[in-house]
């Protein structure tokens, strides 16, 4: 997993690992998500990726667009 770069300073996020088609995220309490395409859909997936690669607003786009729809 690679480091998150938490350029907010606040973030929940702090590694992530990235895949064709899909995004692992690990978040302060030590819990791993992972979404795919089939549970949170291609394009938030991409997005997630996309935010992860900036460092920053990865966990505020969790909260807003995915939440649960990680892989169960």
């Amino acid at each position: 997993m690679k480091l998150y770069q938490n350029k907010s300073g606040n973030s929940g996020v702090v590694a992530y690992e990235t895949g064709k088609t899909f995004i692992r995220i690990q978040f302060v309490e030590g819990a791993r998500y992972t979404y795919t395409y089939k549970s949170a859909g291609k394009k938030h997936v991409e997005q997630m990726k996309l935010l992860a690669a900036e460092g920053k607003g990865l966990s505020g786009y969790i909260s807003q667009h995915v939440k649960d729809a990680y892989d169960k």
